[in-house]
């Protein structure tokens, strides 16, 4: 297959690996070591994608991780990713790509209408247009939200999987370009443990394609063999493919490895892509430059690229993204694409200079080369549409003003270079400075606040031997400051003589006012008219800029766009770009896929499915299964025919009259044991413990540091140093890690030990009037009667000859039991306790059930609990003791939590006794003029079968003192309200008698 662009011999690619790929339906071939876009230009595709906004053509511009146009879409189905870099991409047998941002294909875009229409939408016209009418955004919103982003995500679950890893090491080198390369060498060299990271597939930065002679020898032939090198030393780590995307505190920097993006489909248990957590002594930044584009306008045509990316792709890559060539550059780098074009046999028509008179070796070879130099000019505009036809000159002042036209010359490719920015981006996320260099027109790293060190371009040492020489001085430097070597670096590779012309700053060619587009930002097209727009409109600080403009927001983050977007804007506002400054440098440097980041722990790797001891139980007499949590529980067990309505109401009529039986498993169970035990409960919890006698037990609050509730539950002293303490469901893990923090830093002191045992003890509930019986007919070894069992009791005992722990506790209002068992034992004690309730009509009940019953008796749990409530604001106020210090004692003295005007808990039954209050819904005065402040909200509801009519639990302002007096429980989203009234929360049995029977 023909590759009208690709070179016949040179470049670092295989040609005897044939590869086939498809690009928006069509065929193409590549070789052994090309990248997508490589490919893609080797094939004669200038095409690849529409802009953002208004929809314009756009060709590949980069050949690195900055590119702002070439977002394709690769593969199908579940392993479809979206917005990935083409640059970036290395090339596979099978590859599917396709264009994103067009319909109905990307030669014929009808959203290219947008760009005949821009002017109706200048930077930041969404923020004034769909803010009238109010009523109206929903409506807005659809299409907004249909309009944002460029690719599509796949909807169908991601069948890779993923890793994560942590790592440790004196020095961790980011780049694996030259300066990289030799600062791990001379790191490695004293025996340090290092890790050199690099992006890319292979190391060597710009050593792969650049004609030079290292030692004696081709750059990227030194390049090869020093990694080589590298990657024999035990001591060191190679992670090619890999981006160091973030620089927290503590020298942590956060790498992704591309374990198998290069592969089809990943092979059978390789995680596709691998996260690094890597703790470093010691980092050196070898991140390099990122070349700047020129602004003039039209400048996203489709052939205009950054002189170093075609440089790249013709030394690397063999390929020639052009046939007629004009080079327009303000430094000397440019030069070299000039003269390696040349070399190729490619027609360079022109380099347009802007500086007036430059000097130089380089300048004088390519004048040798036979190609003319248009000195004092600068590129105003390029034509062509879908590919670069024409340019436009201008000849400009020593001011940068345009003075006069110059000529106009065809070409098919213009390679820009404006410049070069360095990669600060994680200097500035591990919080170092930065400040302005006038010599390179770009923000160079200043002061480092963590142990860092920035070399060679990335520091804006923009020469070899003066980068090279820096980077084996950080590197012999940064093993020292770990304890290894003398810190001085060994003999530097022999390279070429080098002068460098000074760059002459150019932000933009021509006025902010032509009618043609100048874009700063490719990606989220962004023109000179919008940074102008901006300014007029006062949105002077650079971060404002970005907001209204969406300069930098795409995902190349501004890696071309930003520093010339800060020039127009300094130039505005009349300032010098230093004191404009920057925005915010946040991680990820580049995009990181989100199954990177979350690795492993998904589905129930994260959240595994717990059953209690009696599940299986419960799943053969066809309980209704629900999740609460991690946790599978029944929520009822509807008979043959019977809806799950009909099984609850069943229940708990069942429980109310009769007796029934509920797995209570997943509360949450710590065994605290030490000699300081009852000290540590009393400073835990806001009542008292200590006088707490042995085989009792006793309901408790924990309150958070603030003075609000954290859990409740109940603890049972079972000897002088040993209490059983039970959470509830939700809050399990957190209590246990509460109590762990405050023994571990702050009462170190308390001889105290805190186990969690929530997973080898099954617990149960037995419930209602005729437990006693069933219980006396299942035990032994103890008495259940009152006298010897009194409530809030705790006795031992054996139900099947199995040893059973029973505390007299109720959570339903009911004359109750719960009967705690080692776990591999609970489906034997409950089949047990069935067996001896048969005769008495027993029942298993479910959450729908249990709930119902601890709404009817005013029980808190988790919808009041809701991280807001006091014991107070619960009716609780009188279990805050007033004798001693505990968690949170001191902030609940606050005057605003102690307010009487505070939500506090209340009943509420609907007014005319038929009306379903809804969960959530928002408490209102009856009677006012809307809008109505909210009074407060309703937490838990449920349909009383035992009182007959509907009942609620509600935090209301001022509480009970509103009570007899009726509120309006409002949904607005529904258009729903009922008219209850207030009254107790506790509804059923008030004064306790059942429950103490």
């Amino acid at each position: 297959m023909s590759q009208p662009f690709r070179l016949d011999s040179g470049g670092a690619i295989d040609r005897s690996i044939r590869l086939g790929f498809s690009f928006d339906g069509r065929s193409y071939e590549g070789h052994g070591g090309d990248t997508l876009a490589s490919a893609l230009i080797a094939n004669g595709v200038k095409l690849v994608g529409r802009s953002f906004k208004y929809h314009r053509p756009r060709g590949i511009v980069s050949a690195g991780p900055e590119e702002p146009n070439a977002l394709v879409g690769l593969r199908t189905g579940a392993r479809a990713e979206p917005n990935t870099r083409a640059t970036m991409v290395e090339l596979y047998d099978g590859l599917v790509a396709e264009s994103q941002n067009r319909w109905p294909s990307l030669a014929f875009d009808l959203g290219a209408v947008s760009n005949l229409i821009s002017p109706l939408f200048p930077a930041g016209f969404y923020y004034k247009t769909f803010m009238w009418p109010p009523s109206a955004w929903l409506f807005y919103e659809r299409f907004i939200r249909k309009a944002a982003g460029m690719g599509k995500a796949a909807m169908l679950p991601d069948p890779d999987h993923y890793e994560h890893r942590f790592a440790h090491c004196d020095v961790l080198v980011i780049g694996g370009g030259p300066a990289g390369i030799l600062a791990a060498r001379e790191a490695a060299r004293s025996n340090a443990r290092v890790i050199l990271v690099d992006e890319r597939a292979a190391m060597g930065g710009a050593f792969r394609f650049e004609r030079l002679e290292i030692d004696g020898m081709p750059a990227r032939i030194w390049a090869e063999t020093e990694v080589a090198a590298l990657g024999t030393m035990p001591e060191v780590r190679l992670l090619p493919r890999t981006t160091a995307f973030g620089y927290y505190d503590h020298n942590e920097v956060a790498l992704v490895e591309r374990v198998a993006d290069h592969l089809a489909v990943p092979p059978p248990h390789t995680a596709r892509q691998r996260l690094w957590h890597v703790r470093a002594k010691q980092v050196v930044l070898a991140t390099g430059a990122i070349e700047r584009p020129l602004v003039f306008a039209n400048n996203d045509t489709p052939g205009v690229m950054l002189a170093s990316a075609v440089r790249r792709y013709l030394g690397e890559y063999a390929v020639v993204p052009g046939r007629l060539v004009v080079v327009a550059t303000n430094n000397d780098d440019a030069y070299l694409t000039a003269l390696d074009l040349a070399a190729a046999k490619t027609v360079v028509a022109t380099v347009i200079d802007a500086r007036p008179r430059p000097t130089g070796s380089l300048i004088e070879a390519t004048r040798r080369a036979g190609i003319a130099i248009l000195a004092g000019h600068v590129v105003i505009a390029a034509a062509g549409g879908r590919g670069l036809k024409q340019i436009q000159t201008g000849r400009i002042d020593d001011a940068g003003r345009i003075v006069g036209s110059g000529p106009r010359l065809a070409a098919d490719l213009l390679a820009v270079s404006g410049g070069w920015t360095p990669t600060i981006h994680l200097h500035s996320q591990s919080g170092g400075k930065l400040r302005f260099d006038e010599a390179l027109a770009a923000f160079v790293p200043d002061a480092a606040k963590q142990a860092c060190r920035v070399v060679g371009a990335a520091n804006g040492t923009l020469t070899l031997a003066a980068g090279l020489a820096e980077a084996a001085a950080a590197g012999a430097e940064a093993a020292r400051a770990c304890g290894f070597g003398s810190g001085q670096p060994g003999p530097l590779p022999a390279v070429p003589l080098e002068e460098s012309g000074r760059v002459r700053a150019l932000w933009q060619a021509g006025e902010g006012k032509a009618r043609a587009k100048q874009f700063v930002d490719l990606q989220d097209d962004v023109t000179v008219n919008d940074v102008a727009l901006a300014h007029r409109e006062n949105f002077r600080s650079v971060e404002h800029l970005k907001r209204y403009t969406t300069l930098g927001m795409g995902t190349d983050q501004g890696k071309t766009s930003n520093l010339a977007g800060l020039a127009i804007l300094a130039e505005l506002r009349g300032e010098p770009i230093a004191a404009v400054g920057t925005t915010t440098f946040r991680p990820p440097y580049t995009p990181v896929a989100l199954g990177t980041l979350v690795g492993p722990e998904v589905g129930l790797h994260v959240e595994p499915i717990r059953r209690t001891p009696m599940h299986d139980w419960h799943v053969a007499h066809h309980a209704l299964m629900y999740e609460t949590g991690p946790w599978l529980r029944p929520r009822a067990y509807p008979k043959p025919g019977e809806s799950f309505d009909d099984a609850w109401l069943r229940e708990t009529l069942a429980v109310r009259g009769g007796v029934g039986l509920v797995d209570v498993s997943t509360l949450g169970k710590i065994d605290v044991q030490g000699p300081d035990a009852a000290e540590f409960l009393d400073r835990i919890y806001c009542n008292t413990y200590k006088t707490l006698a042995v085989g009792r037990a006793r309901y408790g609050l924990m309150l958070r540091e603030d003075g609000i509730v954290f859990d409740d539950g109940t603890t049972s002293r079972l000897s002088e140093t040993s209490f059983y303490m039970t959470t509830t469901t939700a809050s399990a893990a957190k209590v246990m890690s509460h109590l762990e923090y405050y023994l571990q830093v702050v009462w170190p002191e308390l001889k105290v030990a805190v186990t969690s045992i929530t997973e080898q003890w099954a617990q149960m509930a037995l419930a209602g009037p005729r437990c006693r019986a069933v219980l006396e007919r299942a035990v032994t070894g103890c008495d259940v009667g009152n006298t010897a069992l009194p409530y809030m009791g705790v006795r031992d005992g054996k139900i099947a000859g199995i040893p059973v722990r029973i505390f007299r506790l109720s959570f339903s209002g009911e004359l109750a039991y719960e009967i705690g068992a080692p776990a591999d034992y609970g489906t034997a004690v409950w089949e047990a306790l069935l067996e001896a309730g048969a005769a008495l009509r027993i029942v298993p009940y479910g959450l729908e059930a249990m709930g119902t019953m601890r709404i009817e008796k005013g029980h808190v749990a988790g919808p009041e609990l809701d991280g807001r409530t006091t014991p107070g604001d619960l009716g609780l106020g009188r279990m805050v003791s007033k004798k001693k210090p505990f968690v949170g004692s001191r902030l609940l003295e606050r005057p605003a939590l102690q307010d009487p005007g505070r939500m506090s808990l209340v009943g509420l039954v609907p007014a005319d006794g038929t009306s379903k209050i809804r969960a959530g819904a928002q408490l209102i005065a009856e009677h006012g003029v809307p809008p109505l402040p909210m009074l407060g909200h309703v937490t838990s509801v449920t349909g009383s079968p035992s009182l007959g009519h509907p009942i609620a639990l509600a935090l209301l302002k001022g509480g009970l003192s509103h009570k007899g007096r009726t509120v309006i429980a409002a949904v607005p989203m529904l258009n729903e309200s009922v008219v209850a009234r207030v009254v107790e929360p506790v509804f059923y049995d008030p004064e306790g008698a059942r429950l103490h029977a």
